[in-house]
């Protein structure tokens, strides 16, 4: 076994150990906090919380409520795919409509999510809210994403290619993409990450049907605590996952 081999190993077993050491000091402080407060409607059990956690999973309807709100993410996410990397890409060929953009991309970045999600659901209503909500946050991810990675391509590559092929589409699907699939594929998952929370958050002020949001609104109604601390324990372990996959995917380029 090499040296780095060993570091490397050694790194990882550390990394391990401060994240099983913050779980259980989580965890503890949980504990302590159940006999303080000592009531089950303020603060449900751990045992309470993981019981309800499992009746969440063993239920088809509680399945259901999560496949369709990663549903109605994948569909956010994949309209912000195509129209963040297609701007993105025209964008960082023609500076001018850059120019353009940049201050809608700013103001999108920056405009606090309950804001929007207040003025779409006055403009536009409850149904499409969720969608759009989740597509104007991710959205810019992509689109800047993509004209950063553009950006760092190194331009030797862009002169070859150029002397042999100029137009637009095939230039994108030959020289372009294969040099910044890498860095789109971790922007689409961190903003998979992040679409979550904010798909979450506007299916509970919309009262969408069959939604995580929905099922934690019910549950705060019907003083089930333990279920809404189930339903955000499910939300959390969405959000690691996909952090996860990031990860992943992160040193997975680094080793290419």
């Amino acid at each position: 076994m090499t040296n780095s081999t060993a570091n490397k190993e050694h790194i990882l077993m550390k990394k391990t150990a401060m994240t099983l050491t913050a779980i259980f000091l989580i965890f503890i402080g949980w504990i302590i906090l159940y006999f303080l407060v000592n009531h089950p409607l303020l603060c449900p059990s751990p045992w309470a919380v993981f019981q309800a956690l499992i009746g969440i999973f063993s239920q088809r309807e509680s399945l259901i409520i999560i496949l369709m709100t990663l549903f109605r993410l994948l569909l956010a996410l994949l309209a912000s795919t195509i129209l963040g990397v297609g701007l993105g890409y025209v964008a960082s060929q023609k500076k001018n409509l850059e120019r353009l953009l940049h201050p809608v991309i700013t103001i999108l970045r920056t405009i606090p999510v309950i804001s929007i999600l207040v003025i779409m659901m006055i403009l536009l209503g409850l149904h499409l809210t969720p969608y759009l909500i989740t597509f104007l946050m991710i959205f810019p991810l992509v689109y800047q994403a993509t004209i950063d990675s553009v950006h760092a391509i190194d331009p030797a590559y862009l002169d070859i290619y150029h002397l042999d092929d100029d137009r637009w589409i095939s230039g994108f699907r030959h020289c372009y993409f294969p040099l910044i699939r890498g860095r789109l594929t971790t922007a689409f998952l961190q903003s998979a990450g992040l679409g979550i929370k904010v798909l979450a958050m506007a299916e509970y002020f919309t009262q969408t049907p069959n939604s995580i949001g929905m099922a934690l609104n019910q549950a705060r109604v019907n003083l089930e605590y333990d279920r809404v601390f189930a339903w955000t324990l499910c939300l959390i372990f969405l959000a690691v996952l996909l952090e996860g996959l990031v990860r992943h995917h992160q040193k997975k380029i680094g080793t290419d």
